[in-house]
């Protein structure tokens, strides 16, 4: 593809203004490294959120997305919850305040204050940092990849997918190292704006380029339906027959039995808190757990309305003027070539450049902030705890410049590796995190759970989460996280009833801190025999009723920018109306109780 200087210009100035800001503002992020992870503290929680949403819209993310929107319509919007993407919900509700009351930086160091400092608590601290370097690498990786195919697709030089990956990513690490928390976040500002202003510009493009009667003439019955019932009930025969060869081996034709894998997989990890990355970074970044709930609130208002713009409008532009050439690749269609056929055919120049700027900016706030989050779990957990806890600030600091490099170099010799997007993502929220869930989710609910059955819990969990797709047939991989789940729970239970308890005073400070409800009977009956008059967390009830109104007000910001763009406006005004009563809800059951709580 040829691109048109003034595109090429605005992508080369973009480049230039996001490594500049990394320097400008490299002295304040060099202070310590709570300044260089965490920002001091001092970022605004609304700031914080646009950030966060900023990192969550990447690029290889939004290949997948419109080929998912693509193949399953509307129905598309729930298979994100294999993530989940509703674990934002959770978070927003009751987790993120949880989490932030600990006042701590990364989430190894979080575990000090539930399982203490004893021969279990060191065990699964050394767990959660392996896993949190593991599952960073996995996120590099599955950016490596998306980024290199995207970039050889659009660029006019003529280099290879893993040559561009390499320049991005070297351009992207660049500022990170050098800017931390707070180069991360002003970047991911002005990265989230473009994109913003492009994901509106390409929605509007699909609504006057493609009439609704040119678009119905292309879509099989059920397309357009948000709802299903047993099966899937979508037959593209006649009008892409290879889609259905995607469908069959994706496995959601029992669209019933996968969408309850979906939910059961999706709420026990969202249960589970966050994974150490980005996400988890942001809510400890926050000044307060009242605001740490709401910077995860807005990352759902912020983010899906423009992201789907996109995803909706390139989905239709496809559809319409690309069929033909999907159809001549047959069974080896390419779904992720949809993305740059749209944006080459039908983007003008000047927007197209803008455009381009926005994906790769979506791309590198993506990796900037994963980038950013792993080497705080080696420098803080291991070099500052173990090595040289003495050190000045300004080692920390160096340690993380050389700490980051190192991470981004592993990532991207995993990346070299990794065969395709698809196959990473399913790796990652399938596998990885089916081996996450077990530990994370005792952790916060089960008094009697352990530092050694957390570890233990981990350990099985993350060999499981290797070895199971290698040995078990099951596709398509969600239906192997029960498998991997148990054999985790197995690891937690066991290892935790061989051990002793946690010391009564360790817990006794947790749950007066953190406020979890769940079976904490024993503790909470210890708190009262010193302190009469502590109420316990009484709100499960609340707390699960906000979460499944949340989970509806989300899939509603999800639903009604497809809605627009597609121009069923008797369905974007159900959308709106349903958007506006869970949002009320919210208001008045959650919003109004965060600072009482």
């Amino acid at each position: 593809m040829q691109l048109h200087w003034i595109d090429v210009s605005i992508i080369v100035i973009y480049l230039l203004a996001t490594v500049l800001v990394g320097f400008l503002i490299s002295r304040r992020a060099s202070r310590d490294i709570n300044s260089y992870f965490l920002g001091g503290n001092a970022i605004p929680w609304y700031v914080l959120g646009v950030s966060n949403a900023s990192g969550m819209f990447d690029i290889t993310g939004t290949m997948w997305l419109v080929s998912i929107t693509f193949v399953y319509g509307l129905k598309g919007a729930f298979i994100p919850w294999l993530w989940p993407v509703f674990n934002q919900v959770i978070l927003m509700v009751f987790l993120s305040a949880w989490l932030r009351r600990s006042n701590v930086m990364t989430g190894a160091e979080w575990l000090k204050t539930r399982f203490g400092t004893g021969r279990g608590a060191t065990l699964s601290h050394a767990i959660i940092v392996v896993f949190a370097i593991v599952s960073v690498i996995g996120f590099l990786a599955y950016g490596f990849k998306g980024i290199g195919k995207f970039s050889a697709s659009f660029l006019p030089w003529e280099l290879s997918a893993n040559t561009y990956a390499l320049i991005f990513m070297g351009i992207t690490t660049l500022y990170v190292i050098k800017g931390g928390m707070f180069s991360v976040v002003l970047t991911e500002l002005i990265q989230f704006v473009i994109m913003t202003v492009a994901s509106i510009a390409i929605g509007i493009i699909a609504i006057t380029q493609v009439s609704p009667e040119a678009l119905n003439a292309v879509l099989p019955a059920g397309w357009k339906d948000i709802f299903f019932g047993w099966e899937l009930g979508l037959d593209w025969s006649g009008i892409l027959d290879s889609v259905n060869t995607r469908i069959a081996d994706d496995g959601y034709s029992l669209f019933a039995l996968f969408f309850g894998m979906m939910v059961f997989k999706g709420m026990l990890v969202s249960l589970a808190g966050p994974a150490p990355n980005y996400d988890m970074q942001r809510i400890l970044a926050t000044k307060s757990p009242a605001e740490a709930a709401k910077m995860s609130g807005l990352v759902s208002v912020v983010l899906f309305f423009p992201r789907y713009m996109m995803i909706a409008g390139l989905t239709v532009l496809a559809l319409v003027f690309f069929r033909g050439e999907l159809a001549e690749m047959g069974n080896a269609i390419d779904f992720e070539l949809i993305l740059p056929y749209a944006m080459s055919n039908f983007v003008p120049v000047g927007l197209l450049g803008v455009l381009m700027a926005g994906l790769l900016a979506a791309f590198m706030s993506t990796f900037a902030a994963t980038v950013n989050a792993a080497p705080a779990y080696l420098v803080n957990d291991i070099y500052k705890r173990y090595i040289r806890p003495d050190a000045d600030d300004k080692t920390y600091v160096r340690m993380s410049y050389l700490t980051s490099f190192a991470v981004v170099v592993v990532g991207i010799a995993f990346g070299f590796v990794v065969e395709s997007i698809d196959s990473v993502t399913q790796w990652i929220v399938n596998a990885l995190w089916g081996g996450y869930t077990a530990a994370n989710f005792l952790k916060w609910y089960w008094w009697r759970f352990n530092g050694h059955g957390y570890f233990w819990g981990m350990v099985t969990g993350i060999l499981a989460s290797l070895i199971v797709p290698q040995v078990v047939d099951i596709h398509p991989t969600i239906y192997q996280f029960p498998i991997i789940l148990v054999i985790s729970l197995i690891g937690c239970i066991v290892a935790t009833l061989a051990t002793p308890a946690e010391d009564m005073a360790v817990l006794k400070s947790f749950y007066r801190q953190v406020r979890p409800w769940g079976f904490w009977g024993p503790v909470h009956q210890a708190v009262l025999a010193e302190q009469p008059d502590f109420i316990a967390n009484g709100n499960f009830g609340r707390d699960m009723f906000n979460v499944a109104v949340g989970i509806v007000w989300q899939t509603c910001l999800v639903a009604l920018p497809i809605y627009l763009v597609i121009r069923e406006n008797a369905y974007a005004a159900y959308a709106v109306v349903v958007l506006a009563i869970t949002s009320y809800i919210l208001k008045i059951n959650w919003y109004d109780k965060l600072e009482q709580d």
